[in-house]
């Protein structure tokens, strides 16, 4: 098995109140990924993500090409982090 990688992203856009952290859900437990994903003050999303390498490129297209049809992904800004021990993929109030 590939080694585990973590990143995190900050999603910016319209991404607030269109079922994009839901989706980013339903896109993360299809690939088996785990982490977190939060609104942010600012109307950007914060994610947390951890899998194998070519799983989380897989991850940050889907996440790029918006897993919801009503919202609108604008930017995404991905930096590498420390492995955390996240069981699943939650979203996080």
């Amino acid at each position: 098995m590939s080694r585990l990688k973590a990143i995190k992203m900050t999603v910016s856009g319209m991404v607030q109140g269109v079922g994009f952290r839901y989706t980013a859900k339903m896109l993360a437990d299809r690939l088996n990924v785990n982490g977190i994903i939060r609104n942010l003050m600012n109307g950007d999303v914060y994610i947390e993500a951890q899998a194998d390498n070519e799983t989380l490129k897989k991850f940050v297209a889907g996440i790029k090409d918006s897993p919801s049809p009503a919202a609108r992904v604008d930017q995404v800004e991905t930096s590498e982090i420390p492995v955390n021990d996240y069981q699943d993929f939650s979203v996080v109030y």
